[in-house]
């Protein structure tokens, strides 16, 4: 097993080109062998060695090399071994950036046979999905839920909402119940779409129209998520401020927020820095919602690289990750989500209040499209949406901005 140390990367400008992608061939199921080397971020870089190590002994004459990649890093050092046909075998990516590095020709498609996509959570697997061909396979799922406190609900005598009606009376209820912000909600800026997308999907909206050639923006279901979003603002349920990590967890626990949307990881934090006498105060809910309770689902999956040196051993880890006995243990070393569905039947997830309700909600999740573009119009959307809960924009003037911005950037295929 070799690990190579973290390294710290420098960026440069993005590859440009076109895929013309078919499936790959297929994989048998003989063995593994040789050398493969992978890159991966953040705390999965860091970990990740220790589970490798079993794959290594499950195929004794294969060696998994795994590079740690810091994640403010890592789009551009992609971006980079493309452009110098330097790529690792297989490297993690993020759910967004699959249809920007798909684009340039570099991945190869997943091989015909090698998961079964039904097995995956719908809106993971699409994130994989460019133009109808399948590049890597969804690694692990991340999705937003609603953490709310408990006990200050049940001072005001709310409960959780299933509803826009129910949502917005009850982050009133708990401000008016001591609460700064009733929910903390992020006024604009850097991936604050991954707030407004879920209620234009909730409305019954989406970014592309039905056969991804066309971005819907100045469409009644985006005016009338943004007009819900920016009433929180406007009818003093949410501060506008935008709370980074570490602000948002003391601020809960102190009570100052009343609730907020994240991920499964900030289940561990709230224990962790709320102390045992905490645990009972806070809960998880599915977002409320409109015509469906939609909630945004990211992550991270793994790709192979056309010019890997060993694909046959690559695609062989890779399958070997998405087994369900293989996502359990890797939840317990990392705690992401699995992205496999069976893998939440295990007790684990099915028997634990919080998990169960991730479970739940990743069936009822969606992902942007994976469009080469994407990064350049989310970031439209995050500064028009800015422009909007300040007061300095309608919502009619951000839609109508954000829709020729995006149709001037176009999708990119």
């Amino acid at each position: 097993m070799g690990l190579v140390g973290v390294i710290a990367l420098t960026g440069c400008g993005r590859a440009e080109g076109g895929s013309t992608a078919t499936s790959g061939a297929a994989i048998d199921d003989r063995p593994a062998t040789g050398e493969v080397t992978v890159w991966a971020m953040g705390n999965e870089g860091e970990v990740l060695d220790q589970l490798a190590t079993k794959f290594e002994d499950e195929n004794p004459d294969v060696t998994i090399n795994v590079t740690a990649v810091p994640w403010d890093s890592a789009h551009d050092r992609i971006a980079t071994s493309i452009a110098g046909g330097e790529t690792p075998d297989i490297s993690m990516l993020g759910t967004t950036w699959v249809g920007e590095f798909a684009a340039t020709g570099a991945l190869e498609p997943t091989p015909e046979g090698l998961v079964d996509e039904a097995s995956f959570f719908e809106g993971s697997w699409s994130t994989a999905v460019v133009d109808d061909v399948v590049y890597g396979v969804p690694w692990y799922v991340d999705s937003r839920v609603l953490y709310y406190r408990t006990d200050l609900a049940e001072a005001a005598g709310v409960e959780a909402p299933t509803t826009w009606d129910e949502y917005k009376a009850f982050a009133l209820a708990l401000k008016g119940g001591g609460a700064t912000s009733g929910v903390s909600l992020p006024p604009g800026g850097f991936d604050s779409w991954q707030y407004v997308a879920p209620l234009v999907w909730q409305a019954g909206g989406d970014i592309l129209n039905e056969d991804g050639t066309e971005f819907t923006f100045d469409t009644p279901e985006w005016a009338e998520a943004f007009e819900f979003y920016k009433s929180f603002f406007d009818e003093g349920a949410s501060e506008a401020v935008r709370l980074e990590g570490g602000e948002i967890e003391q601020k809960f626990i102190d009570g100052s927020v009343g609730s907020f949307f994240s991920g499964p990881f900030h289940v561990g934090l709230l224990r962790e820095q709320g102390g045992p006498d905490f645990a009972d105060k806070f809960a998880v809910a599915q977002v409320p919602g409109a015509e469906t309770r939609t909630s945004f689902t990211g992550g991270g999956n793994l790709a192979v690289f056309g010019d890997s040196e060993n694909r046959d051993a690559s695609w062989k880890f890779v399958r070997w990750l998405s087994q369900p006995e293989t996502q359990l243990e890797w939840y317990d070393i990392s705690t992401d989500l699995p992205s496999v569905q069976a893998a939440f039947e295990d007790p684990i997830f099915a028997d634990d209040p919080y998990l169960s309700v991730f479970a739940a909600q990743l069936a009822d999740s969606k992902a942007p499209p994976a469009i080469p573009t994407w990064a350049q119009v989310s970031a439209v959307i995050d500064q028009e949406l800015e422009k909007v809960t300040r007061g300095d924009q309608t919502v009619d003037a951000a839609l109508k901005s954000i829709q020729e911005q995006a149709d001037t950037i176009g999708t990119g295929n």
